[in-house]
C-alpha cells in the first residue's frame, strides 16, 4: 500500500468523521479535505519529491465540472418556475392533500418515480424541493420529512430505464465500447429497477416516519422587533374567471392554513361568519383573514386570489419588480391618526399597503379606511428603494424587506412551464447536453421576464456548489491514487469462485465506492473489474453489468453519495447521520432487491 493511498484514505476517514460527528458546515470540510490532499507532500521514486496526492488542475476540475454547472443553471430555472406561480401550480396537481403522514411521502414519491424513469432526475427534484417545501408548510409538516423521500424517489425512478440517470448511459457506453456483453436495450433493467423501486418506496413509506428526521429548515425569518405574536388582517378578492369560484373553502386550500384562518367572507354587502369548509366562494366574494407575517405573504401569491386594494395597480414599478416590506408606524408621526388612503401613502411612499397588524388586535374595514396608529405594523407592496425612501422618513420607527416576497406573476407561468419541457426535451433527445440546455433555459428565464436578473444571481446555493465540486475532486485523488482500486480488488478477492457471492461483492463495492466517489467514476471503475471477474469464473457477464448499473444509481446511505442527495441536503437542514440512518436500510433492500432478481432474468449460465 503506497503512502498516497494511505494519505487519501485517511482524509476519506476524516472528512466523513467530521461530517458525520460535527455541525461544521459540510462545504468547509470537504473543501479542506481537498486542500490536504492537494497539498500533502509524496514522494515518487522515479521523479522524487512532488506537492499533492493529484496535480491541482485534476482536483480542481470538479468546479468546471459539467454536472456541477448544471446543477447552479438549474437555480435560476427553479426561480423562474417559483416566481411566477407555477410551482404552486404543479405542487397543487401533483400533490394533493393527504390526511396523513405516511400519504404524503406516498404522494411525494409516485409522481417523482414516474418522471424520473424518462427524465433526467436533477431537474425534477430542482423544481420540486420549493414546491414540497411550501406544501409541508400548509400541511403543518417539517420538509424534512418529505425532502429525502424526495431524492430517494428520484433515485429509483432512475434506475427503471436506460435513460432515467447518467450513470446507465455511462455503463450502457462502456458495454457498447467492449463489445463483449449485448447491446443493453431501454427496457432491460427495468425487469429488476422497477421491483427494486416499489420495495424502497413501500419500505420509505412504511418506516418513514420512524427514520425521517424532525426538524426545522434553516433560521426563522422574523428577527427581534417583528414578532410573529402579531397578527395581519388582509383582505383578498375572488376576481372574476379566478379558478377557486365555485370551490369549496375546503377544496380551494383555505382551511387549516398554518398561522393562518378566514375571519368572514363578505359576500353583496352580507357578511358571513363564521366560514365553514363547505361553504363556495363565488367571484367578486371578499375574504377576510388573519394569520402571521409568514402565512399572510404566501396568501398574497395564492392563484386565484387578488389583493383587495386597488392600490397595487397602481403603482408604477411592474409587479415582477416589487416586494413585501414591513414598517412600524412611529408614534406622533404624520401617518398617526389618519387614515390611510388621507394619508396620501402610495403617493408619498410609492407603495401600497395590504395588510395591518395592530397588537393582535383584528383591524376591521377596508383597509383604505383603517386609521393608523403609533406602533400599527404595515405589511406594504412597493419597488425595492422602498426601504431607503422610509426609513429617511419620521413616519416609521422599522423597516425591513422580506425574502422571497416578490408578488408572483401568474399569468407567465405557462410561459415558465413551456421553457422548462423544451429544456428537458432537448436535454433528453440529445440536442444539447444537460449544461447547455440549462443555461438556456437560465436566459431564457431572464430574458422572457420571469425572473430579473438580481433574484437569478440571489437564487444559486454557492455552499451546495462548491460541496458538488470539492466531493468530484476527493473522488478523482480515489482513483488516481489506486485507492478505489484497492477496496475494489480487495472486496472482489473473497468471493471463494462463487457466482452469487461475486455478484453480492460486485454490487456491495460499487455501492460503497458510489458513496465516497462520483456515480460515474465508480462503475467505469467496476466494469473492467467485475467482468474480468466472471470471465475468470466462466459466467456470463450480463448480471454484473446489471448489478454495477442499479449500485451506481441507488446511493442513499450518504448526502455526497448522488446530486440529489446534495441538493436536499442543506434545504431540508439534514445531518450526515440523517441519511446514514434512513439511507443504510434501503441501500440493504435496493441490494437484497437486485442480488435477488439479477440472476432470475439474466442467468449466469446460458
Amino acid at each position: 500500500m503506497t503512502f498516497e493511498i494511505l494519505a487519501v484514505l485517511g482524509v476519506l476517514a476524516l472528512v466523513l468523521g467530521l461530517l458525520t460527528m460535527t455541525r461544521i458546515a459540510p462545504d468547509a470540510i470537504l473543501v479542506a479535505g481537498l486542500t490536504v490532499l492537494l497539498a500533502i507532500p509524496v514522494f515518487d521514486p522515479a521523479t522524487g519529491w512532488r506537492f499533492g496526492v493529484i496535480p491541482v488542475a485534476r482536483g480542481v476540475a470538479g468546479f468546471g465540472n459539467p454536472g456541477m454547472l448544471a446543477v447552479g443553471a438549474l437555480f435560476v430555472v427553479v426561480t423562474g418556475l417559483r416566481e411566477t406561480g407555477a410551482i404552486d401550480w404543479l405542487a397543487a396537481t401533483l400533490l394533493g392533500r393527504p390526511r396523513s403522514e405516511r400519504s404524503a411521502i406516498l404522494r411525494v414519491m409516485l409522481p417523482v418515480v414516474g418522471m424520473s424513469a424518462f427524465l433526467n432526475n436533477t431537474p425534477v427534484v430542482a423544481m420540486l424541493i420549493p414546491a414540497v417545501q411550501d406544501w409541508s408548510k400548509r400541511l403543518a409538516i417539517s420538509a424534512s420529512r418529505l425532502l429525502i423521500p424526495l431524492s430517494y424517489a428520484a433515485i429509483l425512478g432512475g434506475t427503471c430505464t436506460l435513460i432515467g440517470t447518467s450513470t446507465n448511459l455511462v455503463v450502457a457506453g462502456l458495454v457498447a465500447e467492449t463489445g463483449e456483453v449485448p447491446a443493453l436495450a431501454m427496457f432491460d433493467i427495468t425487469w429488476i429497477g422497477l421491483p427494486t423501486a416499489i420495495a424502497c418506496a413501500a419500505f420509505i413509506v412504511w418506516l418513514g416516519p420512524r427514520l425521517l428526521p424532525q426538524r426545522p429548515a434553516g433560521p426563522p425569518t422574523t428577527p427581534a422587533g417583528l414578532s410573529d405574536t402579531r397578527q395581519y388582517t388582509l383582505e383578498l378578492v375572488v376576481p372574476a374567471g379566478s379558478a377557486l369560484a365555485d370551490r369549496s373553502v375546503d377544496e380551494a386550500g383555505l382551511r387549516s392554513l398554518p398561522g393562518c384562518f378566514l375571519i368572514e367572507i363578505e359576500r353583496a354587502g352580507e357578511i358571513i361568519a363564521p366560514v365553514g369548509p363547505e361553504r363556495r366562494l363565488q367571484a367578486g366574494d371578499r375574504l377576510l383573514f388573519a394569520g402571521v407575517v409568514d402565512s399572510i405573504r404566501e396568501l398574497v401569491n395564492t392563484r386565484g386570489l387578488a389583493v383587495a386594494t386597488d392600490q397595487v395597480f397602481k403603482l408604477d414599478a411592474p409587479r415582477y419588480r416589487r416586494r413585501l416590506f414591513e414598517a412600524v408606524v412611529a408614534p406622533g408621526a404624520a401617518l398617526s391618526g389618519a387614515t390611510i388612503r388621507g394619508a396620501d401613502f402610495r403617493n408619498r411612499f410609492h407603495g401600497a399597503v395590504i395588510a395591518v397588524a395592530r397588537n393582535g388586535e383584528r383591524v376591521r374595514g377596508r383597509i383604505g379606511d383603517i386609521r393608523l396608529k403609533g406602533g400599527d405594523l404595515l405589511l406594504v407592496e412597493a419597488e425595492p428603494k422602498f426601504d431607503d425612501r422610509a426609513r429617511g422618513s419620521r413616519d416609521f420607527l422599522l423597516v425591513r424587506s422580506l425574502e422571497d416576497s416578490t408578488p408572483r406573476q401568474h399569468g407567465r407561468a405557462p410561459l415558465a412551464i413551456g421553457i422548462l419541457l423544451l429544456m428537458v426535451a432537448l436535454a433528453t433527445s440529445g440536442v444539447y447536453p444537460m449544461l447547455v440546455a440549462a443555461m438556456l433555459a437560465a436566459g431564457a428565464m431572464v430574458l422572457l421576464r420571469c425572473c430579473t436578473l438580481t433574484e437569478a444571481r440571489r437564487a444559486i446555493d454557492w455552499s451546495l456548489l462548491t460541496v458538488i465540486a470539492a466531493s468530484l475532486g476527493i473522488g478523482e485523488a480515489m482513483a488516481a491514487s489506486g485507492a478505489a482500486e484497492l477496496i475494489a480488488r480487495g472486496i472482489l478477492g473473497s468471493c471463494a469462485g462463487n457466482a452469487w457471492l461475486l455478484l453480492t461483492a460486485v454490487y456491495l463495492t460499487t455501492a460503497l465506492l458510489t458513496a465516497a466517489i462520483s456515480n460515474a467514476a465508480a462503475v467505469a471503475l467496476m466494469f473492467p473489474i467485475a467482468t474480468a471477474a466472471a470471465t475468470a469464473l466462466g459466467v456470463e457477464r450480463m448480471p454484473f453489468v446489471i448489478a454495477i448499473m442499479m449500485a451506481g444509481s441507488a446511493s442513499f446511505a450518504t448526502p455526497i453519495g448522488y446530486q440529489t442527495n446534495l441538493m436536499v441536503y442543506g434545504p431540508g437542514g439534514y445531518t450526515f447521520r440523517d441519511f446514514l440512518r434512513i439511507g443504510v436500510p434501503v441501500n440493504l433492500v435496493a441490494g437484497v432487491c437486485t442480488v435477488a432478481l439479477t440472476p432470475l432474468v439474466f442467468p449466469f449460465t446460458r
